[in-house]
């Protein structure tokens, strides 16, 4: 794996991620395909879309179909049909959500599944070498995520066994395709991020990740950390913001010299009727919509734009069909993949503070009043 800086402006980089399955321009936007597709969504589908690289949960394929079931049909890539790049998550949040049915030690984390409850064993090496058997592009290591508010002390403890396992992880990676990526925790604490930023980029990993972010705080913490930690990144190497998220965040992270990003909105909001839009969000479920003739997003050329009326995909999304929630999942995608790519663009032209409050302003307003 290799990446280049084509062009900054401020902290902001446009850049481009060469893997052995394609390029990624940057900033990008990536699908969470948590068990190996977008729900609704198949590959073609992300092709069409515009995404250059997916991302897919390593903790739930684990679990099912399970790793020798994946590497004996060639490899993620080939199980899935996805054939650009494809980052994993080690999964690590996943573990630490399971709160109830987890026990932590030194040397990894032993769980119970949450499919059948039998006893499941991740260490860093085996985390690494589950990764680079079903031949990811991108592997995340093994971290504690302690959601919050947490004390300092429970903080710095878990920051500790991330640096720890980030160690483990580094010398089990065999170098070849599977690039390995550091995950920078320390909570909301200036002290521990910085010293998980020093220790952490002292490993020397392909890339970076700040981890910990969008889990529970107010959004003031999380900006806060991302303006701390992202400029000390190493600049040569590409920088990935972990589960974040609203297209006001990603302008936020762009803007701090953040170059990969992956959230669950574009799909879950789908789900229920919350659609992403150039003019803001829109709820479809509103019986403002209920003749409405226009598309969702007059800009927009997703297969609902194209040929569908507002009013349609509300009568679906109403009505509990399983076409709606898909039409306004491949919308919502579509629109998250046009917002980066807008933003790459207005870099490119080194416009990017120039035009970054316009493409914004939309969304700050709907936030603003809760639409």
């Amino acid at each position: 794996m290799s990446f280049r800086v084509l062009h900054t402006e401020g902290e902001a980089r446009l850049g481009v991620l060469s893997t052995a399955h394609g390029e990624v321009p940057t900033p990008a936007f990536m699908p969470v395909g948590t068990r190996g597709a977008v729900k609704g969504v198949g590959p073609w589908d992300l092709e069409t879309a515009g995404a250059s690289i997916m991302l897919a949960n390593l903790y739930h394929l684990a679990l099912r179909p399970g790793i020798e079931v994946i590497e004996g049909v060639g490899g993620l890539h080939s199980f899935c049909g996805w054939p650009g790049p494809i980052l994993t998550d080690s999964g690590g949040y996943q573990v630490f959500s399971l709160s109830d049915q987890r026990s932590v030690d030194r040397d990894g984390v032993s769980f119970r599944s949450h499919l059948d409850g039998t006893l499941v064993r991740l260490t860093p090496a085996a985390v690494v070498d589950m990764q680079e058997r079903i031949g990811v592009d991108v592997a995340m290591v093994l971290d504690e995520c302690p959601p919050w508010p947490v004390s300092e002390e429970e903080a710095a403890a878990a920051l500790q066994r991330t640096v720890d396992w980030a160690r483990l992880a580094r010398e089990s990676w065999r170098g070849g395709a599977t690039a390995l990526f550091g995950i920078v925790q320390g909570s909301f604490y200036p002290r521990l991020r910085e010293r998980a930023l020093e220790q952490t980029v002292a490993l020397d990993f392909a890339g970076y990740a700040l981890g910990g972010i969008s889990v529970g705080e107010q959004k003031s913490l999380g900006r806060a950390t991302v303006e701390l930690s992202a400029p000390q990144l190493p600049p040569d190497k590409p920088r990935y913001l972990m589960g974040v998220g609203t297209p006001t965040d990603l302008v936020h992270g762009v803007r701090w010299g953040i170059d990969l990003f992956d959230c669950v909105m574009p799909a879950r909001h789908a789900r229920h009727g919350v659609l992403f839009t150039r003019e803001g969000l829109l709820r479809i479920k509103n019986s403002a919509f209920r003749t409405d003739e226009r598309p969702i997003d007059g800009r927009c050329s997703c297969p609902a734009c194209r040929r569908l009326s507002r009013a349609f995909v509300r009568h679906l999304i109403c009505s509990g069909e399983i076409t709606g929630q898909v039409l306004a999942t491949l919308h919502n995608l579509r629109f998250y993949l046009d917002f980066v790519a807008d933003l790459r663009q207005a870099l490119a032209s080194g416009s990017f503070e120039d035009s970054a409050a316009d493409i914004a302003r939309h969304y700050v307003e709907a936030e603003a009043r809760g639409s």
